[in-house]
């Protein structure tokens, strides 16, 4: 445990943006998965909604700086081409 006052508010501020980031990476995870399950159903109506709410919360998290620009983008381009597999 620090000593230190600053030090402590450290600690404090590591902890709360690390329950923001967990969230933010659970949402993401979430909404991927949902998107991947209507995807595997071919449900394209259900999945091109998914699929606009995922592209969201990946552009969120890369915003928030949770997950790198380029992962991001990966992860974006792979759902895509997934999309555009059932919707074809």
């Amino acid at each position: 445990m620090p000593n230190i006052k600053s030090a402590k508010k450290r600690v404090l501020v590591i902890e709360k943006k690390t329950l923001r980031n967990q969230m933010i990476k659970s949402a993401l995870k979430t909404a991927i998965k949902r998107f991947e399950a209507s995807c595997s159903a071919n449900n394209v109506e259900e999945a091109g909604a998914n699929f606009k709410f995922a592209v969201k919360k990946i552009d969120q998290a890369a915003a928030k700086g949770v997950v790198p620009k380029n992962t991001a983008a990966r992860k974006k381009s792979q759902l895509a081409r997934r999309y555009n597999e059932i919707s074809a």
